[in-house]
């Protein structure tokens, strides 16, 4: 019999926050095994230039698939705020109106990937020596994009109702698959980045599969049924209004990013590996931000729903100054450490040298990230969508953007590309600080 999954909107908030962090952190782990491994295996079996093949694309991924899943966080949020209030009707038209539009999404992505890639990896300089293999490793993703959409889109609703435990399960699962067809299709049967690709296409269409059995299988409002599939035009418009600014947030961040690996780009195939390997290691670094930002979202969402307003601010203190917090330490650790994170994905001294340089100029600095993605989560799970968009919009995006067209010209240093980030970083940090402590957020809409 499936186990009753309990609001946040009872108990002591530092602990229902933290134990639904918790699993969060612990599945966020496996399902950034998921690139990294390919890293590992590809930059230790393959070489440098396929490790920058792999490294260049992931920008490009991000830039796509982080529509989507800032749509899935709108969607979430509608969801938690359904449940957070007991109305079951209308809890259950959302699950359906947001598992048919992550189908609708999929296709999309499948379409847009296979035949863009080609096209955006040359217009980000990407280096004739690593284009060909970039773009079998896109291709093939996006081909099996459906995976990692509607695993989002599942998660979603798991986690908006408060279960973060089912999904770290099927991702542990996937993550071990993922291993093995990695070694199998690259070491055995030879199949180079395309094989990376591969294996992580067929894992995440398990974890999805797992996801959408465990949605079909309980017994709680929020069961699953294919036969009403559906979009409720209603429940559409307000995951749009939610979703829409979260998803062009992301976006708009993706595409800063793939500007930034332009640049890396430019200064060829040891810098781009280099920067490629230190991104998976601060991938990691980032676990703790991203899983406190969803457990804050989901309270928020549920309070608010439950009109809870002074548990919520609590709530989101709390949220903030632990991610915080932890994220710096982990800041310290990625800094002292640098060399031996890096050389386990690309010995070769000037991969090493280039990955080193990125990582101390921004580990000290991942308190700020943390602070910006925690304000930023507790106004979506208060349904201020527009204020984190614009705010992350214009530093993240145009800042960024600016800074380094006027920056890297002038100097040709790559120093320039590491230092955007902690500019950037702080900038939004002093906003949101100011936005936050108005308080006009606690108010749902």
């Amino acid at each position: 019999m499936t186990k009753t999954i309990q609001p946040m909107t009872e108990g002591a908030i530092w602990k229902r926050i933290t134990l639904f962090a918790l699993p969060l952190l612990l599945g966020n782990l496996f399902q950034q095994l998921y690139n990294t491994i390919d890293s590992l295996i590809v930059g230790n079996f393959l070489g440098s230039t396929a490790l920058a093949a792999v490294s260049s694309s992931g920008s490009l991924i991000f830039m796509l698939i982080g529509f989507l899943s800032g749509m899935s966080s709108g969607a979430g949020v509608i969801t938690a705020r359904f449940f957070g209030a007991g109305h079951t009707k209308d809890l259950r038209r959302a699950v359906h109106t947001t598992v048919a539009f992550g189908l609708a999404a999929s296709a999309v992505m499948t379409a847009v990937g296979v035949l863009l890639s080609p096209h955006i990896l040359l217009w980000m300089n990407t280096p004739e020596s690593v284009l060909p293999e970039a773009v079998a490793y896109l291709r093939i993703y996006f081909a099996g994009s459906v995976g990692v959409v509607m695993y989002n889109i599942f998660v979603g609703i798991l986690q908006a109702v408060g279960d973060g435990r089912h999904p770290l399960y099927y991702l542990m699962l996937s993550s071990a698959v993922n291993l093995v067809l990695d070694l199998w299709f690259i070491e055995g049967l030879r199949t180079g980045v395309g094989g990376a690709a591969l294996a992580t296409v067929i894992s995440q269409i398990l974890s999805a599969a797992l996801c959408m059995v465990q949605l079909m299988r309980t017994k709680e409002a929020y069961r699953l049924d294919l036969r009403q599939l559906r979009f409720d035009p209603a429940i559409l418009r307000q995951i749009l209004r939610i979703g829409l600014p979260s998803g062009a947030q992301n976006s708009i961040i993706a595409f800063s990013n793939v500007v930034v690996q332009s640049n890396v780009n430019a200064f060829g195939e040891m810098a781009m590996a280099g920067y490629g390997a230190y991104s998976k290691v601060e991938g990691f670094a980032f676990l703790p931000i991203n899983s406190f930002t969803l457990a804050l979202t989901t309270f928020v969402g549920q309070n608010l729903g439950a009109a809870r307003t002074d548990r919520t601010r609590q709530g989101a203190r709390f949220g903030i100054f632990a991610t915080a917090l932890l994220a710096e330490a982990i800041g310290v650790v990625v800094f002292l450490f640098a060399p031996q994170f890096i050389a386990a994905f690309d010995a070769t001294p000037a991969v090493v040298v280039f990955g080193i340089g990125k990582a101390r100029t921004a580990a000290l600095f991942y308190c700020l990230l943390a602070y910006s993605h925690a304000v930023a989560a507790v106004l979506r799970g208060a349904g201020k969508a527009m204020a984190p968009m614009i705010v992350m919009m214009v530093f993240w995006c145009a800042v960024r953007v600016v800074f380094l067209t006027v920056t890297v010209p002038l100097t040709h240093s790559i120093q320039m590309v590491y230092w955007v980030y902690p500019l950037t970083w702080s900038l939004s940090s002093v906003v949101f600080f100011f936005y936050y402590r108005r308080g006009h957020w606690t108010t749902y809409g």
